[in-house]
């Protein structure tokens, strides 16, 4: 009788056991399905915009290539995802794609559509608010809030290399060495502190050219959509080499966004 017993609870835990495991399998396949299906909303919508707009101008075209380039990055790291926090980077992929379409539209003097989600970093980096110009390793280094000939370079701000990277136009994408090699060279700080210190929509932590902290935490956030590109840096090569997507406030920015 004792030996019934005790075969008989071994299989009731075994049972348990068994059924705990396939709620969990079930609850994380749901919890996939769901990152997944609000990614390709954004992925959608980035697809659409970029599809169907054409840029006049220099600033514009940029704008658009990147924001193309954001796209397909999106949707190879959305067929890619094995966990909600992969689609949630591809989303924050999508995200920064569609700053680059309201940069593109304001820049071609179009109505720049609907807010987007913020993405990770881009409250605490900041946004240019003046026009700025420093000599850095023998090239001249510009900044705007405002897109023109001698700035057409855009980006939406966010985390480079974990570092903060201001929203605005510049003269060329200097941070684009970082995001490839994921780290920042020996006068990155001098850059940093020359470009920004002193402007008024950038912290001085960023202006100095603080590190983020190499786990990608990001205080400042306001949790709306995640990149860097995109956990840590999320930009488009978050799940392909790629580099930082991107992040937060929503995109009140004043100077477009």
């Amino acid at each position: 009788m004792e030996i019934v017993l005790i075969v008989l609870v071994i299989a009731a835990v075994a049972l348990l056991v068994l059924r705990s495991k396939k709620n969990s399998a079930a609850a994380a396949e749901t919890a996939l399905a769901d990152a997944k299906a609000d990614a390709r909303q954004s992925i959608e919508r980035l697809g659409g915009q970029v599809y169907n707009l054409i840029g006049t101008d220099t600033p514009s075209k940029q704008a658009l290539a990147d924001a193309s380039e954001r796209n397909i990055a999106a949707g190879s790291q959305i067929d890619q995802a094995t966990t909600p926090e992969q689609a949630r980077l591809a989303k924050q992929t999508a995200l920064e794609g569609l700053y680059y379409i309201r940069a593109a539209r304001l820049a071609m003097g179009m109505d720049p559509g609907p807010e987007v989600q913020g993405i990770d970093g881009q409250q605490q980096a900041g946004r240019v608010t003046e026009e700025r110009k420093v000599d850095f390793e023998g090239r001249e280094i510009a900044a705007s809030p405002d897109p023109s000939d001698r700035t057409p370079n855009y980006y939406p701000g966010g985390r480079v290399a974990g570092r903060p990277v201001p929203a605005g136009w510049y003269s060329e994408p200097w941070w684009r060495p970082a995001l490839v090699a994921g780290a920042w060279g020996m006068g990155s700080m001098f850059l940093f502190s020359a470009m920004f210190s002193g402007m008024a929509g950038v912290p001085d932590e960023t202006a100095a050219g603080g590190d983020m902290g190499s786990d990608g935490s990001d205080a400042g956030s306001d949790g709306g959509g995640g990149d860097d590109y995109s956990g840590g840096d999320t930009e488009y090569g978050a799940m392909d080499g790629g580099g930082d997507m991107f992040g937060g406030d929503g995109g009140g920015m004043d100077f477009g966004l």
